[in-house]
Parts: structure tokens; C-alpha cells; sequence
């Protein structure tokens, strides 16, 4: 099915707690983010260098020394310390700069995805192996502190170090660092002071002859024997790359303790290790001196406890530090290799079954497996396991160093590591055929197929072979099968920091951790792509299959005579059926080789009688292989054939639920545009309403105002006829007044003598009072005749019903009458002193404008700073008003040439900032309920700026008082009076909603 046709229904991928949890989980199937990897260079190199604690380097060094002599060992544990460093460098470079582990190096260098799948067996196996080593060391050393049979010791060992190695690589770094330097001084010291009260123990230890040789001189075929056991430590380098990994990035500032992280914790251990072996040759040569028997001396408990019997006089102490410094470097070491195990056996399983249970599962399974070997007695038994599977490892890493260092320079290969399925091939021969190839030949070299020579130098064969195919297969096909496609995210966003999110389990990830899939249609991150199991690899064809090659000649071949489907079937028999036959004849090889054809207690009689048997069951074996790869085939068939049916009905269904998406959508789409519609008609509605309102409300109040002013000017003339005909007849009235009054003291003057009815009469009337007081009552009414006047005038010009139009008008005329108005309430009563108004008038021209509306602005901003005034009194008392009397100051100034600006300032208790903005909001109001209407500041805005194309703001500092400022044009240029919009708008709207408007009672 090709990548277009290929489509699986997309469906969260939920992962349990543990694989969630990176803390515990540490990213055992992925390179390590860059989010992850907080720890410093010296942490990560010394949780590195804290796994080469193990003990098995002493035990090794020792039994090499013990079966093929001093010269023999000392050479074979340099030589191949030499190569291991060697191999070490490109390996520990690679993985710390793409911070990658050893398994997902693999894939990149020449294995392929599942090629790197033995590899991952290989590594797994070193670490069970050595797992079970390590914890022999420590339950022999408990055994002979605690007298604990070493059956229940071996599961004590075990258990112990699982929950060390939970929280994986956080909580080995806090452990690595705080043991190592007790880890080191305890190592180091008793050396010291046995070569200081011992030093003839060197002399005895260079020349210490092995069992195997006859002399201590070096033996070519001894040397391969030892160099082939010691090989066996070249798969440590996984475990110092699973830590490299974690390295922080390299940059210019921390290019040198980068660069020696690498090269310390990365090949650089083995520098240590060849001295531990070195060391326990040393030691298990001074055991034996002291009188311990050669089976016993190879155990490291043994060989320390001759070097602290240097230390310490009371053999209780020397006991009692010997074993808390083997349990202290097992521990150390466990924890590593447990660790390792748990990263290989994850990456092993998780392609084989496409399910991911978390690392921690893998780790009691490896300790498991561990456990099981200790039990068998792997530690009787250690030359020959290391030997055998010495020449596997290393030609796992001839060939993935071969890739590195070879081919990619020449170019065979890409110059960087891809590691994810999406774009490698299932197989890559350059690494995996070169591997197979030279462990066969160094394998049967081994078990002494070739002679002598080969079978002891076999690793070397192995190292050679591997490192020599590699290249030449990689030139054969051109480093066709390193990558299956090309990588988008290379060309885009490689050197992005941004996240990409997984379409699978919708989390995020680096872009060196995903990859595009066609199948869905999407990013996808490394452990998606690992464990998905209906793809079936559709991004790649199956031409782009490394394993194609292998088995296109013999399809083509039974094709030309079979069925495609039965030829299909034959070949795929026979992969799982030699695949299975030949594990079970390697095992069955191994045990018989090991077990009994290395035994020196059967004769060769019983060894026919027993190959015999092999070879019987073999081949009863061989027939349930047959069976057992022909139901695996079938079985196969059916569940492809179940997965294609699922297939097309999830696809089906997938098309129908799409179907019912788009139906969906459309409706919610479509009542979308319904809701929408309705919304923008009903605030369309709500809008002309209140337009409406708002014109409704400013014409009644306009004719309010007209109604009012109508009346103010009919009283002003009404009092103005009287007022004016008293106002007039007062002088006359004066004069008439002072002729009578001089009449009267001519009288007096002429006639004194008066007669009694005259004097009764001036009596009674008080003459004399009444010419003083009569020009005081005239003087009077004459000031009250012009107060009266004035006030007239004042209402006149405040309404000014006979200047309806616009006009020029004397604008602090237009003030000074409001004022005048307002005059009762600014004088000084019971309450409140007097308001004091403070006229500061500028020069100005007459100015075009609506009088009496402007009036009425001037009226409702004077009468709102009075009822200011009157709010803010309350509780206060007199006498605190006196100290801080209230003061109304009225500015008026030319703004350029063109526009007047009006300011009346008070300096009353101010308006909050959260209500300044809704001042000129219709109906808003601060006062009690029956004392504003909240119309008074809105018509007023719209006096000035619709009317007059001015603006209204206000200024206003809690505490500090509150100005309005009104600007407007000197000259309105023949503009309209109306606001011409609202009418258009009043108009055009639907005639309900403006009958509506109109039955409004106000």
C-alpha cells in the first residue's frame, strides 16, 4: 500500500506513569532533550567514571594472571586496554554530541532499525552478565562477614539495587557523587602500604607463572587467550555513553571541560580499568603469598583483605572494612549495569512488540535474568562466558567504529546520526552484515575450528574482520541503506529551540526527537513512531527495505514457479524457521562445547554417547521448530489479513464520522450566522432605540428649554412695562416730593404762628420724620426699580427667544447673566458662607454660537458645581467651611485665532476617575433618586460638540476640585444646527420601533 493510499485512524496515545514520568523513564528510547540535561560536565563525567567501580576488573585481572602468568596478562590487558581506548574516542564523541545512547548510536552507524536490535541483546547480555558478576563479588563478601548462605545472599544483592536505580540518573548522580571519593581512597590505600611493608610482593608478582604456562615469559598463543577474555570489557563503552548522553551542550565557554568530560568519562576509563586489572593481578598474587588457596585468591574479597591486612593490625577491622569496600563498589557498579539493562532491554523489546511498559519494568527484568546466572554459578564459570561473548562484542563495535571513523569522513555514510524508524532502513548491511560475518568466523574460530591460533586470537579476528567489512560493504552498495528518506525537519527547523507537537500522544518534543508521518499525516515524536504497530513501516516502500535485498533473488526465483502469496509464505518459513533452529544448535553448541567437551571428567566414549543424545533431540527439536515457524507464519498472515480488515473499516467508519464533522460544522456554521444575525439586528435595534431616545429626550428637553425661555422672556416683559413706568415716574415723583417738602418749610418760615389744628396734624403724621425719611423711601424704590431692571435684562439675555439663530454675542455677557441667576443660591446663608465666583476673562471677540443653549451649558455646569458643594458639606460645620471657603473660578482665552476656550474650575472634593468617562452617558447620574435626571452633561456635550463643533472634557483629581472646559470655533462657518446623522438615523429606522419611541412617556 503506498504512503498516499496508507491511512490509519488517529487515536490518543496515553502512556502509563512511569513511561510518563521522565525522572524514572530518562528517555531510554529517545535522545536526551536539552531541557533534560541540567547536570553539569563534572556530575555527568563523574557518574560516568563512579560505573568502573565494579570488582570483576580485579577478578579478571587476577584469573588472567592465575591461568596464563604475569607477562602474559600484562600485555593482553595493555594491548586491548589500548584498542578499547582507541575504539572509545569516536564512540563517546558521537553520542555525547547527538546525546544519544549506545543503542540509538547503533542505529545510525550502520545497523538499521532492526539490525540494531541484536545489538541490544548484545549490550543487554554484557550487563546481566556482569550484573551477576558484581553481585557474586558482594554476596561471597557478605557470605563471610555475615556467615549468609550465598543463595539468599544473591537475592539480597539483587533486590537492593533496584530501588537505587528507580529514579534512574538523578538519583545515581547524588549516590556516584557522594561515594566516590570513600570509593577511591579505600582502593588506593592498601596498595600503598603493601608496596611500603611488602615491597618484595612486586618482585613476586612479576614473576608469578600461571597454570597454563611454564614459564613467566610471554607466550603468543597465552596472550590471545588472556586478550580474548578482556575483550569482554569493550561493551562497557555503552554503558559511559548512556551517561555522556546527558552532557549540557557544547559552546565556546565550556569547550574545554566538555572536551574533557568526553574524553575522561568516555574512553578514558578503561585507563582506570587496565590499572584495576593490573591491581587485582597485584593483589591476588599477594593473597596467594599469604598463604590463601589459588580458587580462593581470584575473589576480590580475598585480595583486599591481604592489602588492608597491611593497613590494620585487628583482623576484625581489616574484615570489617574489606566488606564495606566491596559493598560499596558494587553498589556502584550494580546500579550502573542495572541501569544499562534496563535502557537495552527497553530498546530491544519495544521494537519487537511495539509496547513500552517503562524502563523500570525492564529493570527487575534484568536483574531478574541476573539473578537467575548467579544461581547457576556464573562466577565458576567467568573465563569462558567472558570469551565466548568477547568475540560478539567486538565485532559490534569493529563494526560501528569502522562506520565513525571511516566511512563517515569518505563520505559512504551521512555525516550525522539519524536514529529514528521513520527514516532508516530495517536492516543496514554495512553494520549488521560486517557484524554477523565476523562473529561467525571469530565464533568458530573460538570453539577451534581453525586451529590453534585462531582460536586465540579470535576477538582480534572478530575486531579485524569487522572493521575491513564495513567499509567495503558500505563502497558495495553505494550507503544505500543508511537512510530510508529524507528528513524534513533537517532543512526546517533542525536548528529551531521551538517545541513540536506529538499528533499522537499530543506532547511536546525537540525537533531532533520527531519526525513527519505521511500515515497521519503528521509530526510524530521517536517513541510514537518506535511503538506504532499498524503503519507497517508505509513511509517506506518496500524496495527501500535494507532486508529487500536479502531476499528479492530467492522471491523472484520461487515466484517464477510458485504463487506470489504461497512463495511469499516459503520464504518468510524459512527466516523464522533458521532463525529458531539455529539459536537453539548455538545454545545446544555452547552447552555442549563449554560443558562438555571442555570437561576434563568424561572420556571420550561417553562424550559420543552424550553428542549422540544432542543430536537426537536436535533434531526432535528441529521438527517442533518446523511446526512452530509454520504457525508463526500463518498466524502472521491472519493478523495482517485482521489488520487490513480493521483497516478499511476504521477507515470507512473514519470517512462516515468526517462526514458527520462536515454536517456538523456546517450546521453549528450556519447557526453561527443565524446567531450572528440576529445579534448584529438586535444591537442594530438597540442602536436606533437609543438614538431614538436620545433625540426623544434632547427635543424634550430643547423643549423644555424653549418652553422655559418663552416664559422667562413673557414675565421679563410683563415686569419690564410696570418696572419701567415706576422706574420712570420715581424722579418725578422726587422732585414733586422735594417741591412739596420746600413748600412746606416756606410755609413754615412765613407763617410760625400755626394754629392748633395744623400743629395736631404735624403731630400726628411726625412731619419732621417724614421730610427726612420720604427721600429715603423715594431713593429706594429707585434702586430697587433698577436691581429689578437689571434682572429683567439678565433674564432676557439668558433666554433670548429673539436669537434663535446663531449669532455674535458677547459670551461673558452670556455668563455673567447665568451667574446672575444663580445668585441665590451663591449667597451666604445659615449653612454656607457666600460662594465666591472669580471671573477671569481674557480679550476676546464676539463670538458666533446658539446663546441660549450655550447659557444652558454654563447653567447646568455652574448648578452641578453648586450641588458639588452642597454633597461635600454634609457633616461639616460651619466654621469648616469658613477655613475653607468653596470658589468657582471662570477663565476665558483665545486659542490661536480661531477657537475660545471656556474653563469653570471649582475647588470641590473632585470625581473618581472610574466615573469621569460616563459623565456624558445619557440618563447617568451620581445624585439621589428625584434630584438629577442625568440628562443635564449629556445635552450639554451635544450642545458643544454637535452644535457648535466643539469639544467638552473634563479635568478632575479627587481632592483637588474638578474643571470643565468647553472650546468651540469663533466662527461656525453656516453650519447646521442639527446633528443631520441622527436625523438620517431617526428616519431610517423601522416605523414600530420609532412609534415606539414616540408613545415613550417622559
Amino acid at each position: 500500500m503506498s504512503i498516499a493510499s496508507k491511512q490509519i485512524v488517529k487515536e490518543r496515545r496515553e502512556y502509563n506513569t512511569w513511561v510518563a514520568n521522565e525522572t524514572l523513564e530518562d528517555y531510554s528510547l529517545r535522545y536526551a532533550p536539552k531541557s533534560f540535561r541540567k547536570w553539569s560536565e563534572f556530575l555527568v563525567a563523574n557518574t560516568a567514571l563512579g560505573g568502573i567501580s565494579f570488582l570483576a576488573l580485579e577478578a579478571i585481572g587476577a584469573s588472567l594472571m592465575i591461568s596464563y602468568g604475569f607477562a602474559n596478562a600484562f600485555w593482553a590487558i595493555l594491548v586491548v586496554g589500548l584498542i578499547i581506548f582507541l575504539a572509545g574516542l569516536p564512540i563517546a564523541y558521537y553520542a555525547a554530541k547527538y546525546n544519544i545512547d549506545m543503542d540509538l548510536l547503533t542505529r545510525g552507524a550502520g545497523f538499521g532499525y532492526l539490525g540494531s536490535t541484536i545489538t541490544s541483546l548484545i549490550y543487554a547480555s554484557f550487563t546481566f552478565i556482569f550484573f551477576a558478576i558484581e553481585a557474586a563479588i558482594m554476596a561471597q563478601a557478605l557470605k563471610l562477614y555475615f556467615h549468609l548462605p550465598l543463595s539468599l545472599g544473591y537475592i539480597v544483592c539483587s533486590v537492593i539495587v533496584i530501588p537505587l536505580v528507580f529514579y534512574g540518573v538523578t538519583l545515581i548522580n547524588q549516590l556516584q557523587l557522594w561515594t566516590q571519593p570513600i570509593w577511591l581512597f579505600l582502593m588506593i590505600s592498601p596498595y600503598c602500604f603493601v608496596l611500603y611493608k611488602e615491597p618484595e610482593s612486586l618482585n613476586n608478582w612479576l614473576n608469578f607463572v600461571g597454570n597454563s604456562s611454564g614459564s613467566a615469559g610471554l607466550n603468543p598463543l597465552l596472550f590471545g587467550a588472556a586478550a580474548t577474555v578482556s575483550f569482554a570489557l569493550i561493551a562497557q563503552l555503552g554503558e559511559q555513553v548512556d551517561y555522556l548522553r546527558f552532557l549540557p551542550e557544547k559552546k565556546a565557554e565550556n569547550r574545554f571541560k566538555w572536551w574533557l568530560a568526553v574524553l575522561v568519562a568516555g574512553p578514558g576509563w578503561i585507563v582506570l580499568g587496565v590499572a584495576k586489572q593490573l591491581g587485582g593481578s597485584f593483589l591476588a598474587s599477594l593473597a596467594i603469598a599469604h598463604g590463601i588457596s589459588v580458587t580462593d585468591a581470584k575473589e576480590p574479597i580475598q585480595m583486599y583483605l591481604a592489602g588492608f591486612a597491611d593497613m590494620f593490625a585487628d583482623p576484625s577491622i581489616v574484615l570489617g572494612v574489606g566488606i564495606f569496600f566491596v559493598i560499596v563498589s558494587q553498589i556502584k557498579i550494580n546500579v550502573t549495569n542495572a541501569y544499562a539493562g534496563s535502557l537495552a532491554w527497553s530498546n530491544f523489546f519495544s521494537r519487537l512488540t511495539h509496547s513500552h511498559p517503562g524502563r523500570v519494568v525492564w529493570l527487575v527484568f534484568n536483574t531478574a535474568i541476573a539473578l537467575l546466572l548467579m544461581e547457576l554459578g556464573v562466577f565458576e564459570t567467568l573465563q569462558a562466558v567472558l570469551g565466548l561473548y568477547s568475540n560478539v562484542a567486538i565485532a559490534w563495535i569493529g563494526a560501528l567504529v569502522a562506520d565513525l571513523v571511516i566511512n563517515k569522513p569518505l563520505k559512504l555514510s551521512p555525516s550525522y546520526i539519524e536514529f529514528k524508524r521513520a527514516y532508516l532502513y530495517s536492516i543496514n548491511p554495512v553494520g549488521f552484515g560486517s557484524m554477523a560475518i565476523a562473529s561467525v568466523i571469530s565464533i568458530l574460530a573460538f570453539v577451534g575450528v581453525f586451529g590453534i591460533y585462531p582460536q586465540a586470537y579470535a576477538p582480534f579476528l572478530a575486531l579485524g574482520i569487522a572493521f575491513i567489512l564495513s567499509p567495503l560493504i558500505a563502497w558495495a552498495t553505494k550507503g544505500k541503506y543508511y537512510i530510508a528518506r529524507e528528513n524534513p525537519l533537517r532543512q526546517t527547523v533542525n536548528l529551531s529551540s521551538s517545541l513540536i507537537n506529538c499528533s499522537i500522544c499530543k506532547q511536546d518534543y525537540e525537533p531532533d526527537d520527531t519526525a513527519h508521518c505521511p500515515v497521519y499525516k503528521g509530526y510524530i515524536c521517536s517513541l510514537c513512531c518506535t511503538l506504532e504497530a499498524h503503519c507497517h513501516d508505509s513511509c517506506k516502500t518496500s524496495e527501500d527495505d535494507g532486508s529487500y535485498a536479502f531476499y528479492t533473488p530467492v522471491l523472484e526465483l520461487l515466484q517464477n514457479r510458485l504463487s506470489p502469496q504461497l512463495s511469499l509464505r516459503i520464504i518468510r518459513f524459512l527466516g523464522a524457521f533458521l532463525l529458531l533452529s539455529g539459536t537453539i544448535g548455538a545454545v545446544f553448541g555452547f552447552v555442549f562445547y563449554f560443558g562438555i567437551w571442555e570437561s576434563s571428567q568424561l572420556s571420550s566414549e561417553a562424550i559420543a554417547i552424550i553428542l549422540d543424545l544432542f543430536f537426537a533431540l536436535y533434531t526432535l527439536i528441529l521438527v517442533l521448530c518446523g511446526m512452530a515457524s509454520w504457525w508463526f507464519v500463518l498466524s502472521e498472515e491472519s493478523q495482517e489479513l485482521t489488520e487490513e480488515e480493521l483497516d478499511k473499516q476504521n477507515l470507512q467508519l473514519q470517512g462516515e464520522i468526517q462526514e458527520r464533522q462536515r454536517t456538523q460544522t456546517a450546521l453549528q456554521q450556519l447557526t453561527h450566522e443565524l446567531e450572528m444575525r440576529v445579534e448584529q439586528r438586535t444591537a442594530e435595534l438597540s442602536q436606533a432605540l437609543q438614538i431614538v431616545q436620545q433625540a426623544q429626550t434632547q427635543l424634550v428637553q430643547t423643549e423644555k428649554m424653549s418652553s422655559l425661555g418663552q416664559l422667562v422672556a413673557g414675565v421679563a416683559h410683563e415686569i419690564n412695562n410696570p418696572v419701567n413706568f415706576i422706574h420712570g415716574n420715581i424722579t418725578h415723583a422726587v422732585n414733586y416730593t422735594e417741591d412739596l417738602l420746600k413748600l412746606i418749610e416756606t410755609y413754615e418760615a412765613e407763617f410760625p404762628q400755626k394754629t392748633a389744628i395744623i400743629k395736631d396734624i404735624e403731630k400726628e403724621i411726625d412731619i419732621e420724620f417724614l421730610a427726612d425719611d420720604l427721600p429715603k423711601l423715594l431713593n429706594s424704590m429707585q434702586v430697587g426699580t433698577n436691581r429689578i431692571r437689571q434682572i429683567v435684562l439678565s433674564l432676557r439675555v439668558f433666554s433670548r427667544v429673539d436669537e434663535s439663530d446663531c449669532k455674535a454675542v458677547d459670551i461673558h455677557e452670556g455668563i455673567d447673566s447665568t451667574v446672575m441667576i444663580l445668585g441665590n443660591r451663591l449667597k451666604a446663608n445659615s449653612e454656607h458662607p457666600e460662594i465666591q465666583i472669580i471671573r477671569n476673562y481674557g480679550t476676546i471677540p464676539l463670538i458666533e454660537c446658539y446663546a441660549s443653549q450655550l447659557n444652558q451649558v454654563f447653567m447646568n455646569i455652574l448648578a452641578n458645581a453648586i450641588d458639588a458643594f452642597e454633597e461635600g458639606d454634609i457633616g461639616r460645620s460651619y466654621q469648616d467651611i469658613v477655613s475653607d471657603p468653596h470658589c468657582i473660578t471662570i477663565q476665558t482665552q483665545m486659542m490661536g485665532e480661531d477657537w475660545l476656550s471656556i474653563a469653570i474650575a471649582d475647588n470641590g472634593a473632585g470625581i473618581p476617575e472610574g466615573i469621569q468617562s460616563k459623565l456624558f452617558d445619557a440618563f447617568f447620574t451620581t445624585k439621589g433618586v428625584g434630584k438629577g435626571t442625568g440628562l443635564g452633561l449629556s445635552i450639554s456635550h451635544q450642545i458643544v460638540t454637535l452644535k457648535h463643533g466643539g469639544n467638552l472634557r473634563c479635568v478632575s483629581s479627587l481632592g483637588k476640585g474638578t474643571t470643565f472646559i468647553i472650546e468651540i470655533p469663533i466662527h461656525q462657518r453656516q453650519q447646521k444646527i442639527e446633528n443631520s446623522q441622527t436625523v438620517k438615523e431617526v428616519k431610517s429606522m423601522p416605523p414600530e420601533l420609532a412609534q415606539m419611541g414616540g408613545d415613550r412617556k417622559i
